[in-house]
């Protein structure tokens, strides 16, 4: 438990400071879409100001044999993350890069309990974030790639998770 709190207040230290000479401009305020990954997820991106943005995600999983509709386990999960994007070069007014961290509720179901018979149905995880994020000049699109590993606390994936991440598809809202 020392550990967890060691690195929320680690991150959350990172998260509020931020050099001002940094700051990216901002190409779009909000866009809803999707993040194909790991986990499949809902989600909706809004910008606070210039540079910092909250995003905030449903998920879906299912672990197990898709031929025999046999699954070990289903999650959905709810969550949001702090964002700080920065402009990635000169040459590309689209294209910034961000990094942040967020946390995320799960709750898992066990159909066949034959193995997760003791697992937890609650889990809570936090999330660090770093990828690109790039928005199409002259249409609503906006796209980015992240890596996003993860703490979970309870549920069954108690542990480290470094494979976490998506490919983000997203309409813009407002520009």
């Amino acid at each position: 438990m020392r550990y967890i709190l060691s690195l929320s207040l680690v991150l959350g230290g990172l998260l509020l400071s931020q050099p001002p000479q940094l700051e990216a401009q901002t190409t779009y305020k909000s866009a809803i879409g999707a993040r194909l990954g790991y986990p499949l997820s809902a989600s909706y991106k809004t910008f606070i100001n210039d540079s910092h943005a909250v995003e905030v995600y449903l998920n879906f999983r299912r672990w197990g044999n898709i031929l025999t509709n046999n699954f070990s386990y289903t999650r959905v999960g709810i969550g949001a993350a702090y964002l700080v994007h920065q402009q990635l070069g000169t040459n590309t007014p689209g294209l910034q890069w961000y990094w942040g961290g967020g946390a995320g509720v799960y709750l898992y179901s066990y159909p066949n309990d034959n193995f997760f018979n003791d697992e937890d149905n609650l889990g809570l995880g936090v999330q660090g974030f770093i990828g690109l994020d790039y928005k199409f000049e002259g249409t609503p699109l906006n796209i980015s790639l992240d890596w996003a590993p993860t703490f979970f606390i309870g549920g069954y994936n108690a542990d480290f998770s470094g494979i976490g991440g998506s490919l983000g598809v997203r309409y813009v809202l407002n520009e």
